[in-house]
């Protein structure tokens, strides 16, 4: 016998059966006597793992899954769908038997197929085939983390703004992957979660080009073209930093204070900030272009709310910070009667206390308005154009105060800036309050148990809406390192009190009512 060949079936019996089932070492493989000979191939569809056997062969050739409607040519194995392909064997008739070839392809083969295969599924958005290359590539011995890489390559110059939430999330499913270095299926879910909102945010997205051309590194001339929304210059410094090697520890500060500027994007540009040196410490230089690229189209498109009424005491305060002898942190509970200019300029009278109270009072003050969040503003249908408001809201006041304590820790200059800009959160999010929610009954006993829960809860957290997950992620995962810290204090007990009862609540971002309503007032009043 040639290695690799097998005995399977006398042709006798096969031609009066039709076709049959071979096993051994746990492969089935299905074989089909047909007009144009005999024809081997695996038995489970690789679409949901339906046998085959079972299937309609035509007369070309061709095997439709009866459950689905996948269409494979049997001789070949591709797949008329543009799905996974089939694989099929190599026969041969010896002798009155029929024999298989049984062999599998190289390594290095196997992993470029579903490497490819991996690409076509997530140009897609096939979440079910994603998971499948994925555990393909485990199954291989690559390290899929690879996958990871290569779908940031594959998606950021598909985003037309610049990072998305997507990336966010890349970097702290990536986190949750680490974490679990013996548990196999919740690293498979860590990965399936971070490449299939990337495909989903780029999905049907054209590309948008970077601008070519390089300057050398400078941070001012950086700042100063991210203030004047010049992407193309922006870009041309970020590829000096890049041509010099080692580009975020070089950009870093310059990327800090890009965001921080203004009160950026309700926040995302400071919290996008360090999920973009956590993503290129994890998974190398190779991405450290498109991840920088993307982030500094998104530092240069980001919309400015410190522009709006709303806001716009931000750069009065930002000038009087620290002008004033009040050495002392107020408590939290003075921010939570003030809306967001009054909070600024209250913070900014305060601004010689120190920094790290401060920002205890003011995560504090934060961690109280998502904690007393009231349930009925759920069901609100006659907020104006706009001003709709929940869960996800409240959650950017704990994300961004992570990211303030990062960077501005890193910054200690920049700690006005982001400390005024923990004031906006506070003062945007008062009015939205239930006094009848008790911090007694929502409040952690046990920290350990409670993030080993919460984790388990990310790890099959039900949520359709990639939106809904990443917030769910990027939150706990930021009141779990305030809380670990040990710079939060007493708030940390407020944060997590706040996670625990979002965890246990309705989520709902989709308002069909209130949207169709909104959308029938403001053309009503578009003349």
């Amino acid at each position: 016998m040639d290695e690799g060949w097998t005995r399977t079936i006398a042709l006798e019996d096969l031609k009066a059966k039709g076709r049959h089932v071979f096993r051994q070492d746990g492969r089935q493989i299905a074989i089909f006597d047909t007009e144009k000979g005999v024809f081997a191939c695996n038995n489970r569809c690789p679409h949901e793992g339906y046998p085959l056997r079972e299937g309609t062969l035509d007369g070309d050739c061709k095997l439709t899954c009866n459950w689905h409607n996948w269409k494979f040519d049997l001789a070949t194995g591709e797949n008329q769908r543009d799905g996974d392909r089939l694989r099929v064997y190599p026969v041969e008739v010896r002798d009155g038997e029929v024999w298989i070839e049984i062999v599998d392809p190289p390594v290095e083969e196997r992993k470029a197929k579903t490497m490819a295969d991996l690409e076509t599924a997530f140009r897609d958005h096939d979440y079910e085939r994603i998971a499948r290359e994925l555990a393909r590539l485990v199954q291989v011995g690559a390290d899929p983390t690879e996958a990871v890489a290569a779908a940031i390559h594959w998606s950021h110059d598909r985003f037309e703004f610049g990072w998305s939430h997507a990336y966010a999330g890349v970097a702290d499913w990536l986190r949750l992957y680490d974490e679990r270095a013996h548990e196999p299926e919740n690293r498979l879910i860590c990965l399936l979660e971070a490449i299939g909102h990337m495909a989903d945010d780029t999905l049907r997205e054209e590309v948008y080009p970077y601008a070519q051309g390089s300057d050398p590194w400078d941070e001012e001339a950086f700042v100063a073209a991210v203030e004047a929304e010049d992407e193309e210059k922006a870009i041309a410094l970020t590829r000096g930093a890049l041509a010099a090697g080692n580009a975020f520890a070089t950009m870093e500060r310059g990327l800090t204070r890009g965001a921080l500027a203004h009160y950026n994007d309700f926040g995302h540009a400071l919290i996008y900030v360090p999920h973009a040196g956590s993503l290129i410490t994890r998974l190398g230089e190779g991405v450290a272009e498109p991840v920088l690229l993307s982030l500094v189209r998104g530092l240069a498109s980001a919309f400015r709310e410190d522009l709006i009424p709303e806001f716009r005491g931000y750069a009065d305060a930002l000038a009087a910070f620290g002008t004033k002898p009040n050495g002392a942190a107020p408590p939290a509970g003075e921010f939570l009667k003030l809306n967001a200019n009054k909070a600024v300029a209250f913070t900014a009278e305060h601004g010689t206390a120190p920094a790290s109270d401060l920002f205890r009072s003011l995560l504090a003050a934060n961690a109280t308005n998502m904690l007393t969040f009231d349930l009925g503003h759920l069901g609100d249908l006659d907020q104006p154009y706009g001003s709709d408001f929940g869960w996800l809201d409240l959650t950017h006041g704990l994300t961004f105060s992570n990211a303030v304590r990062n960077q501005c820790g890193r910054y200690p200059d920049l700690w006005p800036a982001g400390l005024l800009q923990m004031a906006c959160f506070s003062g945007r999010n008062i009015g939205h309050g239930d006094a009848g929610v008790d911090l007694e009954d929502w409040k952690v006993t046990d920290q350990d148990a409670f993030f080993a829960q919460v984790e388990e809860t990310l790890l099959d957290h039900h949520q359709d809406e990639y939106i809904v997950s990443v917030h769910l992620l990027k939150t706990a995962l930021a009141v779990r390192d305030l809380v670990r810290s040990q710079e939060a204090g007493e708030a940390g007990d407020i944060a997590m009190a706040a996670l625990n009862r979002l965890l246990h609540s309705p989520i709902r971002t989709k308002m069909v009512r209130r949207t169709a309503r909104q959308a029938m007032r403001f053309v009503a009043t578009d003349v």
